[in-house]
C-alpha cells in the first residue's frame, strides 16, 4: 500500500509541476470544492469551528460560504505547493513575496548572535514558509514537521521540502537535534502554533474558546534568548501569496522575563487577527478545540521540560 501511495502522489505532483501555476491553482480549487461536497468528515469539523467563533457575528449562509471557500483555497494550496518547491527565486518572485523581513535584522536582544524564533500558522501555502529561506540573511532557516506514517511518501514529500534550503526537524524524534542546532548555530526558526497543544500546551483562550495551545515558540525563545516574531502567508489572488511578518513580540519587560503565558497569549492575538482578516484563509478543518482532559496544564510552569511541545494530532 506504501508503494502504491508513492507512485500515486508521484505521478500527481509530477503533473502538477508540468503545469503552468495559474492551471495549478485552479484545479486545486476546484479539486477543493469537490472535496467540500464528499468529505463530510472535515466539512463537519470546518462549520462546528466557524459557528463556534463567529456564530454571533455571521449568518450560518455566511459561515457555510467560509467553509466552502476554506476547502476551495486549501486544494489550491496543496496542488500549488508541487509547483511552488520546484520554483526558482526569479519564477518564485512573480508569485510571491515576503514584506517585513527586515525587522528580523533589526531585532532588539540582549545576545545579538542569537537565533530568532518566527511563530507561524497554517495560513495560505504554509509551505511557502520554508522558502523564506531564500530571503534569510546571516541565518540558517529551519522548522520542525511531522513525518508521515508511509516512509516512501514522506521521502517524496522531505525531497520537496529540503529544495528550500531549510533545516527540517522531525517533532518526534529531532528535540534534542534541535536543541542543539539552537545552542551552536544562529537559526530563524519557524514553530507551528497554532494547532490543539495536546496534554503539554497551555489551555488559553484562543477566538474566544478556551483550548490547549502550543507554547514552544515562547518557551524556546525565552530559553535561548531569541527575538520571537510571528509571520503569516496571505493568499492576495489566484496562485499568488505574501507572506508578513509581524512586530517583535517582547520576552521581557524592564529587563525580566515575561511569563509563558502572556508571550503565548500574544502570538494567539495576533493570529486571531490574521484569521479576522481573512476567515477562508486559515485551516479549519483541523480540530483546534478539544475537550479538556483532567492532567492537562492549566498555566505554564517553571522548569518546563527540554523536550518541544509542538500540537498532538
Amino acid at each position: 500500500m506504501d508503494r502504491v501511495l508513492y507512485y500515486t502522489a508521484f505521478a500527481v505532483i509530477r503533473l502538477l509541476q508540468m503545469l503552468p501555476l495559474r492551471w495549478v491553482a485552479r484545479i486545486g480549487r476546484l479539486g477543493g470544492g469537490i472535496a467540500y461536497w464528499i468529505d463530510s468528515r472535515h466539512r463537519k469539523v470546518a462549520l462546528t469551528n466557524l459557528t463556534l467563533c463567529f456564530q454571533k457575528e455571521r449568518s450560518a449562509s455566511e459561515l457555510r460560504e467560509i467553509a466552502r471557500e476554506n476547502f476551495r483555497r486549501i486544494g489550491e494550496n496543496y496542488a500549488c505547493a508541487a509547483k511552488t518547491a520546484i520554483l526558482e527565486l526569479p519564477q518564485l518572485l512573480s508569485c510571491f513575496q515576503i514584506v517585513g523581513h527586515e525587522k528580523l535584522a533589526l531585532s532588539t536582544t540582549e545576545n545579538h548572535h542569537s537565533s530568532h524564533i518566527v511563530a507561524l500558522g497554517h495560513f495560505g501555502n504554509f509551505e511557502l514558509y520554508a522558502r523564506c529561506a531564500q530571503f534569510a540573511d546571516g541565518t540558517q532557516p529551519a522548522t520542525t514537521y511531522r513525518s508521515l506514517r508511509q516512509p516512501l511518501v514522506n521521502e517524496l514529500m522531505q525531497s520537496l521540502r529540503i529544495r528550500s534550503g531549510c533545516l527540517f526537524f522531525d517533532r518526534r524524534s529531532g528535540a534534542k537535534a534541535l536543541c542543539e542546532a539552537l545552542n551552536t548555530r544562529k537559526l530563524l526558526l519557524g514553530l507551528l502554533a497554532d494547532q490543539h497543544g495536546g496534554d503539554r500546551g497551555l489551555w488559553i483562550p484562543f477566538l474566544g474558546q478556551e483550548c490547549s495551545t502550543n507554547i514552544a515558540p515562547a518557551v524556546l525563545a525565552l530559553r535561548y534568548k531569541c527575538p520571537l516574531f510571528i509571520a503569516i502567508c496571505f493568499r492576495v489572488g489566484l496562485g499568488h501569496w505574501r507572506v508578513e511578518v509581524g512586530d517583535e513580540i517582547p520576552t521581557r519587560v524592564n529587563g525580566r522575563s515575561r511569563t509563558v503565558e502572556a508571550i503565548s497569549r500574544d502570538i494567539n492575538t495576533a493570529l486571531e487577527i490574521a484569521i479576522r482578516r481573512d476567515p477562508a484563509n486559515w485551516f479549519w478543518v483541523h480540530k483546534r478545540w478539544k475537550p479538556r482532559r483532567a492532567n492537562s496544564r492549566g498555566s505554564a510552569k517553571t522548569g518546563y521540560q527540554a523536550e518541544i511541545a509542538e500540537p498532538a494530532e
